[in-house]
């Protein structure tokens, strides 16, 4: 007997697999999402691929250029220093909590990721290192122990995930990372957030000249 998937599960796979392509790069700005084409893509009808592009939408990831033609957003130079400016507010202030109240088990996983990053940079594998990356900054929020700030985070997640594989000088990534890890690792909440503030400014700069082409205002 066939499994009936249920209707909300069919959305949220569309969903799940249409955000993964705009952050991997596999749509890109511009791209339009034409309904037929994805709905015999995923394999489902037209209502989860019409719901889940109305998510995309809400999510900042997509926008109507008409009422029936939806394109993948193209960020503009305000869009991104938004987000960085939401991104420094928010991640400096996990980068001292975490210093604070990390546990040698948090800094054992913080140290795996490293070493997967470090074997992903090497391999110059962009999909598996933004997914790295993403974990590594989702294991800060965690170690900073304040359900609020990771509520606050989660609806731009996505979208700064995005700006994170725009950002392709993957080698300084790194190295920022171990530097993040070290000053956590040192319990010193002051140095945390030195480094955390350093390492944000850093990604914005290099955001903007692979985005833009020119140095931040």
């Amino acid at each position: 007997m066939t499994k009936i998937e249920p209707l909300g599960a069919v959305r949220e796979r569309v969903l799940a697999g249409l955000r993964q392509d705009i952050i991997a790069g596999r749509l890109r700005p511009g791209d339009r999402l034409v309904e037929r084409e994805l709905a015999e893509r995923f394999e489902v009808s037209r209502v989860p691929v019409r719901e889940a592009v109305r998510a995309l939408v809400a999510e900042g990831f997509v926008l109507f250029e008409t009422p029936r033609r939806a394109v993948v957003r193209r960020l503009t130079p305000a869009d991104v220093k938004e987000l960085f400016e939401l991104r420094e507010a928010l991640e400096v202030y996990a980068a001292g909590l975490a210093a604070s109240r990390a546990t040698p088990e948090a800094l054992t996983e913080l140290r795996a990721l490293l070493r997967s990053a470090a074997d992903a940079t090497e391999a110059g594998d962009a999909e598996t290192i933004t997914d790295i990356n993403t974990r590594f900054h989702d294991r800060i929020l965690a170690m900073a122990g304040n359900s609020l700030l990771i509520s606050v985070m989660e609806p731009v997640d996505g979208r700064l995930r995005w700006l994170t594989r725009q950002n392709e000088e993957w080698p300084q990534l790194l190295t920022e990372h171990r530097e993040l890890y070290e000053a956590i690792a040192s319990g010193d909440p002051d140095r945390a957030r030195t480094h955390a503030l350093s390492h944000v400014r850093a990604n914005y700069r290099s955001t903007v000249r692979h985005l833009f082409g020119e140095e931040p205002a």
